[in-house]
């Protein structure tokens, strides 16, 4: 298709609705008295995107209580990853539910945990012998990690990276690197926490690859030299940086990192919870960078809206712990642990797998002929595009290059069903336009969210599976809805 930034705008509510029904403005009548009575018993510690209240799915839409059919780019911040309402997952979880609902791992065991930890052994990257630990939460899953990690190690201290998302409890907040919301007014938070720079792709200058890398790399070395390398436990890193604002890294980044890990005796955790589970076209995001982890997080697509999460590393890291230094009162719960063999299921013929991949052609068709002049695609490795490095040099989100003062789409970026759009000008990340596009997609019937340090990114997370047709209506009512904000 061919795009042009002088195309007459289309409103969002204009683009014929064929998937999408909206019955209602949104939120509607019924959401709106239930948003009320939520106002009055939930504390407003939570925010919420769009203030709808759903009745179910069907298929890759959300049917809330005013009868709106509302197409989902979001899956529940990259969980129901093969739906929101999958019929196989539902039929094992009901099974299990009919059996028993918890009895503790700690206390009495049930196989789907060991079934579990087995296809995970198997499928994470590495060819080295493994074992897994279940959780529950993201959030759990890097505590435990860096539990491991100390544990095997003997030593303190954690290094992660500038734009790195890792969860909201007291540890993770300090390994996050965005304040507001997630740490703001929490402190003070746990220490030994050292954050490193990043080579994100679509900063990469021109045919200058190598370089920006190995600075990049130079900046770690000198973070670890300076607190003493030997005194790190673990590296921890996002093979892409979500809520920093997707961000792929550049090529040979993450396999520098190996390296570096490998050099010190550092234990390279690879947080998996957002980019796994087939979110990227692969089983694991860092199966692009052709690395693995000594540790291997997952989670969120894992249970597919049950909560569970796994730590799964090397034989010899995971048995370091002391026996009963691990567990969790829900760690592994049975009802999730049939959800997830579901997933497996679900992902073994490949199908999902190249679901994302046609949802990342189909958005970067659409969204990259709506680049700012000056700009790149952001593309990560797979693409071997990138933008200019060091057109604004405050974080790993770019600013266009067009020279004025006019808002533009200055990347589009991302690995199959994890794609961002990255708003600035010349002045800087344009967090207003990203509010405004994506609220107008909301009220469209498109739920969409945005990311980044800055708020400047729209991200898109629909189902695997989304149905084409489905998939380009709401592809067609977000443009309209960017050039509505631009315009």
């Amino acid at each position: 298709m061919t795009v042009t930034t002088d195309t007459a705008v289309v409103a969002p509510a204009d683009v014929p609705q064929r998937a999408r029904r909206l019955a209602t403005a949104l939120p509607g009548p019924r959401s709106r008295e239930l948003e009320a009575e939520r106002r009055r018993h939930v504390t407003e510690g939570f925010g919420v995107t769009l203030p709808v209240f759903i009745d179910r799915a069907e298929g890759s839409l959300l049917v809330d209580v005013d009868g709106n059919r509302i197409i989902d780019f979001a899956s529940g911040i990259a969980v129901t990853s093969v739906g929101a309402a999958n019929p196989r997952v539902a039929e094992r979880a009901a099974a299990q539910l009919s059996r028993f609902t918890h009895t503790c791992f700690m206390v009495t065991e049930y196989s789907s945990f060991t079934e579990v930890c087995a296809w995970l052994n198997e499928h994470t990257p590495g060819s080295f012998e493994k074992r897994t630990a279940l959780f529950s939460t993201g959030a759990e899953a890097v505590e435990n990690a860096i539990k491991i990690a100390r544990s095997a190690t003997r030593r303190p201290n954690v290094l992660v990276f500038d734009e790195a998302y890792h969860g909201r409890t007291q540890l993770t907040m300090a390994m996050t690197a965005k304040e507001n919301p997630y740490s703001l007014n929490f402190g003070p938070l746990p220490g030994s926490v050292f954050r490193g720079p990043t080579a994100p792709a679509h900063l990469v200058p021109s045919g200058d690859s190598g370089a920006f890398v190995a600075q990049a790399l130079a900046g770690v070395e000198s973070v670890l030299a300076e607190a003493g390398a030997e005194t790190f436990a673990a590296m921890v890193i996002e093979p892409i940086q979500g809520e920093g604002g997707f961000i792929v890294p550049a090529a040979s980044f993450l396999s520098g990192l190996r390296e570096i890990a490998t050099q010190h005796g550092i234990v390279l955790v690879i947080d998996e919870i957002q980019a796994g589970m087939g979110r990227t076209g692969a089983l694991f995001a860092s199966e692009h960078e052709g690395i693995a982890g000594d540790i291997t997080l997952s989670a969120k697509a894992l249970g597919a809206g049950l909560p569970l999460s796994a730590v799964t590393g090397r034989a010899e890291l995971m048995n370091a712990v002391h026996t009963g230094g691990l567990g969790g009162t829900y760690a592994g719960n049975p009802v999730a642990c049939e959800a997830a063999l579901a997933v497996f299921e679900l992902l073994e013929d490949g199908s999902l797998l190249a679901g994302a991949q046609r949802i990342e052609a189909a958005v970067r068709e659409r969204f990259e002929p709506l680049l700012a002049p000056g700009a790149h695609d952001g593309a990560g490795p797979a693409s071997g595009q990138a933008s200019p490095a060091g057109i604004m040099g405050v974080s790993a989100e770019s600013p266009a290059s067009t020279g004025t003062a006019r808002a533009g789409v200055v990347s589009v970026r991302g690995r199959g069903a994890m794609m961002a759009i990255e708003f600035a000008d010349a002045s800087g990340p344009r967090a207003d336009v990203a509010k405004a596009a994506a609220a107008a997609a909301n009220a469209a019937g498109v739920l969409t969210l945005t990311c980044g340090t800055h708020g400047n990114v729209i991200r898109l997370l629909p189902p695997l599976g989304i149905e084409a047709e489905v998939l380009e209506e709401g592809l067609e009512v977000l443009e309209a809805a960017i050039r509505g904000a631009l315009s």
